[in-house]
């Protein structure tokens, strides 16, 4: 039986700002249009925590059932190491799920934003089938794509939607930014897992685009929001406060270009989330602000 701490670690901590930077961002760009509600933001959060959650068990089960996870480099799973029994860990996930679409029931219910269920059960598929079914899109290269989609663009426009009605250009904006940096985070994970990937047969994003093409990649993503700050601040000057947010990319952006491998890639997860979460935070208030 696993151990509370190791379901916790299963459930993979360091990917909560994720789930939070693309609500937090949506709230401030919903009360630029004057139209913020604390209830359907906590409800949103609600969604976007459970998701991501749900993701993560749901891969741990995958990968564990089919052998992925045996010389796992990162994190603790669950399945792969042993430590919980797959039904176990396919109950905590599809537990997870249920809490997502159940929130978000409620969310569209109460906002009477009814379209957004095939949104939600397109999130909820997106989160089984990533690693999920006879034929997994991540395992086919798409994962950093579903990423940007469902925790960059629908993440960020759908918690602005809900409570205004509307998305603006400065909500879309955000929107690129988050997934952009979301999507950095995992394709320093799946660089991280190269070698294993490509030896389970699972051809990730890294895998086709070999080492130098995915470092390459992550820079190109750890720019674009810092880029898009830019954007913002000819229309809203005090959106340069989120600038400092880069200054938290420095340690990550030097480990990718000086080669480091293996374990030594998993602070760069943890230090471009928290750079998500500040540039979330930072953009989001200063939206706030001009609303």
């Amino acid at each position: 039986m696993a151990t509370v701490a190791e379901w916790i670690e299963g459930a993979r901590p360091r990917t909560l700002p994720n789930a939070i930077a693309p609500v937090l961002a949506g709230m401030g760009a919903a009360a630029q249009l004057d139209a913020f509600s604390w209830w359907q933001s906590l409800l949103a959060l609600g969604v976007a925590l459970a998701l991501i959650v749900g993701v993560n068990f749901a891969n741990d089960y995958s990968d564990g059932i089919r052998g992925t996870d045996t010389e796992r480099v990162g994190p603790l799973r669950l399945v792969g190491s042993g430590a919980a029994r797959p039904r176990t860990v396919l109950a905590a996930a599809l537990a997870s799920l249920g809490v997502a679409g159940v929130l978000g029931l409620v969310l569209v219910a109460v906002t009477g934003t009814w379209w957004l269920l095939a949104l939600g059960a397109a999130c909820i598929a997106g989160a089984w089938f990533y690693t999920g079914g006879r034929r997994p899109y991540g395992y086919a290269g798409l994962g950093e794509v579903a990423v940007f989609v469902f925790f960059g663009l629908a993440a960020v426009l759908g918690t602005v939607y809900v409570q205004a009605g509307r998305v603006s250009w400065e909500a879309l904006a955000s929107a690129v930014a988050v997934g952009c940096l979301s999507t950095a985070v995992l394709v320093a994970n799946n660089l991280r897992d190269i070698p294993t990937d490509r030896e389970a047969g699972k051809r990730t994003l890294a895998v086709k685009l070999g080492d130098g093409g995915t470092r390459r990649l992550y820079l190109a993503l750890a720019v674009v929001p810092f880029v898009l700050t830019g954007t913002l601040a000819f229309a809203h000057p005090v959106a340069l406060v989120a600038l400092p947010a880069a200054a938290l990319l420095v340690t990550p952006v030097r480990v990718i270009t000086g080669g480091v491998t293996g374990r030594g890639l998993i602070p760069v997860l943890r230090d471009t989330g928290m750079a998500m979460l500040a540039w979330a935070v930072l953009t989001g208030a200063a939206l706030a602000w001009t609303g």
